[in-house]
């Protein structure tokens, strides 16, 4: 991956992970999808491997993309989820043919219904989405505790109880302000 561009946020849970795309919401924002080759490369990262990406089908995928940050954070929330949102994700999901795959290994994998499709890539994602956001898989929506992230997350944690979407970078921040301003209260 091109050293000019931030580094991708993985995670455990495509649909969160895919989020992530755009951290710091609440802040400076840091936007890790911003060409189409960077969501070629965010794909194959996640086992969506496509050829190519084009410029519109890119803004499909942002528009996925804040469509399931604003529902998770609704459900996060226990809010009424946005029915727009609601709409992108039920409208790529519905446009989407991707088959899940067993390997021999016992794992599964998606296969797209060509290597350019990206609409189908997108409804795995978005397929997801749906799954997490009904509550259908063992874990908890979430909002990252750091001011300027907010991310939504899916804590599968065992006590349902993580505050941070990412301990390396929003929990790793945050307990180092606090180390800080500790430091600065000690007396000299």
């Amino acid at each position: 991956m091109c050293a000019a561009f931030p580094d991708f946020r993985l995670g455990n849970v495509l649909a969160t992970s895919f989020t992530g795309t755009l951290s710091e919401r609440h802040g400076e924002a840091v936007e890790r999808i911003p060409t189409p080759h960077r969501l070629v490369d965010w794909l194959a990262v996640n086992g969506l491997a496509v050829d190519s990406c084009t410029t519109a089908q890119l803004e499909i995928a942002r528009e996925l993309r804040e469509s399931i940050h604003a529902a998770a954070t609704a459900a996060a929330i226990q809010d009424a989820l946005p029915v727009s949102a609601v709409q992108v994700i039920n409208d790529c999901s519905a446009q989407g043919r991707a088959a899940a795959i067993l390997t021999p290994e016992g794992r599964r994998r998606w296969r797209l219904s060509s290597a350019s499709c990206v609409q189908d890539a997108l409804g795995v994602i978005a397929a997801d989405a749906i799954i997490i956001i009904a509550g259908e898989r063992d874990g908890k929506l979430a909002l990252c505790a750091s001011p300027t992230c907010q991310a939504a997350f899916f804590d599968t944690s065992q006590s349902r109880t993580r505050k941070w979407c990412d301990m390396n970078t929003c929990g790793n921040r945050q307990k180092k302000a606090r180390f800080n301003a500790n430091q600065r209260k000690k007396p000299t």
